[in-house]
């Protein structure tokens, strides 16, 4: 139970409050002004001021505000057999962290300050993990809930909407799905089942944003669709597949640069015995030429020359036809001679360059059989890139087609799930019939206390297409009265039960909204009921009312001036408020 309420500023009204029923009132003082107003007093700010003790986020709170920001406020309450009680303080400038008076961790050496009076301060997060074990019992990560938005059903807040819908106390935002999965815990359902429509939802929402990736021009090709991706996929595994067998075949030659300059030398060296072997021949043809001609010179114009030469030069003529004949077959002999012997010469350097030519290019053939069967390091660096640049292609393929085939089966699939897990939470409600039962038989004995019998009401409880529907009844619940003595029944049904039951607190606190436009005969029905359960259950019920509400509801014979909580809020304006001053 929650005890007391106090803060480090003197003009701060301390409030304690006790088992039962606890009204904390707003009055009209007998100097208030037309221009006064209850509305300031401080009633919606003291449930804002127990979320903020009981674990809520800073960002935006009432406490985090400049006026308040170095205000320490504290908040007292029943904790357990070993600690009793725990007293925990918490202000806006030091939001991240919580004083807890005594050490109630039970983890030594676990705070981040501590003192020898057992003070014990720690962060946020661990007082809120503290928060889940002692009043939900919730150990570890429990999928769907959380204390936070627990308690949100056990102190609405009017500035989160918490009074436009029964299941929604959160936040007007808050899915169905998170919202009727923090329900059924609290009714002792099978809450991760009914979270399991939040995987249906997401994937869902996954499928929708790949439908309009597809449908846009240029994100389409980034999906595809599956016929193409497969086409692509195997000349990708085939690229693969020779690469592969290129590098394990691959063999590095040693000192590849210098042989292949060997090879490119060799090459140039054939090139130039080729161009004297054309040379030669070239000569050689010359020199055969020669020799024939040489062979063919006849020596007939010898005899008239002589005979000539005789009658002009008798004098000088001196030798005789047949020594100047044999002189004549001296000279074309010694000409072939001469000839024959270049033109062994010729073939000679002919053969030898054959020869050469023969060994130069097995030289050649071996270089470049090597080269060819393997290569340069760096040649087997680039296959290597190449193949995993082709293996990151197919693998970005296989993603593609993976996506392409689940955006054109998702649908399907999703349907299937969805009817499966209808069908499961279907046969599990059916298992729980028994407890959804009492569920039902509860909310409706609360609804006919405050409405008697005239008026059906119940919860109703089923398989939704896409969430766990839980929805409680009232009829003719279109009204705003109606509808907001639905969500008072729906808050004292979940606490009954989830208190029995070991998985919430003994404290339910309401917000004067709620009981804005509710006929004042079912305000003291309400009331009177929450005196009865609570008292009866061993529980607590704290309402925040204007006088005028309280004066109304004791006309009908229900009197509860020792129900209120001292001191009562005014709407003096300087300082009748809760924080004793305006800011």
């Amino acid at each position: 139970m929650l005890r007391k309420i106090s803060a480090s500023d003197v003009r701060f009204k301390h409030m304690e409050f006790h088992p039962g029923l606890n009204l904390v009132v707003a009055d009209k003082t007998s100097k208030s002004l037309e221009t006064d107003s209850r509305n300031s007093a401080g009633k919606s700010s003291l449930l804002e001021l127990f979320h903020f003790l009981l674990g809520a986020r800073a960002t935006g709170h009432l406490a985090a505000k400049q006026p308040l920001k170095n205000v320490s406020f504290s908040l007292e309450l029943d904790w357990g057999d070993q600690h009793p009680r725990v007293t925990v303080s918490r202000s806006g400038a030091a939001p991240d962290h919580v004083i807890l008076t005594p050490d109630v961790t039970e983890q030594p050496g676990d705070s981040l300050f501590e003192s020898p009076g057992h003070r014990i301060e720690i962060a946020l997060a661990h007082w809120n993990s503290l928060i889940e074990r002692r009043f939900f019992g919730l150990r570890g990560e429990s999928v769907g809930v959380s204390g936070r938005s627990l308690l949100s059903f056990y102190i609405r807040r009017i500035s989160s909407n918490a009074f436009n819908e029964a299941i929604r106390a959160s936040h007007s935002r808050q899915s169905q799905i998170d919202a009727t999965t923090n329900v059924a815990y609290l009714l002792g359902l099978d809450f991760e089942l009914a979270n399991k429509y939040k995987d249906i939802m997401q994937r869902e929402a996954a499928r929708t944003q790949l439908q309009k990736a597809v449908k846009d021009p240029a994100l389409g090709q980034i999906v595809g669709n599956t016929a193409d991706l497969r086409g692509q996929m195997t000349l990708a595994r085939q690229r693969i597949d020779q690469l592969k067998d290129q590098v394990s075949s691959f063999r590095v030659v040693p000192e590849y640069e210098r042989r292949a300059e060997e090879a490119d030398a060799i090459s140039r060296e054939l090139r130039d015995l080729a161009n004297l072997d054309t040379i030669d021949r070239s000569n050689l043809e010359d020199l055969r030429r020669s020799v024939e001609e040489t062979s063919d010179v006849s020596s007939e114009y010898l005899a008239p020359a002589y005979r000539e030469l005789s009658i002009t030069l008798p004098d000088h003529v001196k030798r005789r036809y047949e020594e100047v004949q044999r002189f004549h077959e001296t000279v074309v002999q010694n000409r072939r001679r001469y000839l024959d012997q270049e033109m062994h010469e010729v073939m000679d350097r002919l053969r030898s360059r054959g020869v050469d030519r023969e060994t130069l290019g097995e030289r050649q053939a071996e270089i470049l059989r090597e080269l060819n069967e393997g290569g340069a390091l760096e040649s087997l660096s680039v296959l290597q890139q190449a193949l995993a640049t082709e293996q990151s292609r197919l693998d970005t393929l296989k993603h593609r087609f993976d996506a392409a085939s689940t955006l054109e089966s998702s649908k399907l699939q999703i349907e299937a799930q969805r009817a499966q897990l209808r069908r499961d939470v279907t046969l599990d409600l059916t298992d729980r019939n028994a407890r959804i039962d009492r569920a039902i038989q509860l909310f409706s004995t609360f609804a006919q206390k405050i409405y008697g019998d005239r008026r059906d009401a119940w919860l109703s409880i089923s398989a939704g297409q896409k969430s766990l529907q839980i929805e409680p009844h009232i009829e003719s619940d279109g009204s705003r009265g109606i509808g907001q003595m639905k969500i008072f029944c729906f808050d004292l049904t979940l606490a009954v039960i989830a208190h029995r039951e070991n998985r919430g607190p003994d404290f339910l606190v309401h917000d004067s909204h709620l009981f804005d436009g509710v006929d004042e005969r079912q305000v003291a029905r309400a009331l009177e009921l929450a005196r009865e359960v609570t008292t009866r259950e061993g529980m607590q019920y704290i309402a925040t009312l204007n006088s005028d509400v309280l004066a109304n509801v004791t006309r009908y014979g229900l009197e509860l001036d020792e129900y209120v909580v001292l001191p009562r809020l005014t709407d003096r304006f300087d300082d009748g408020g809760l924080f004793g001053f305006r800011f």
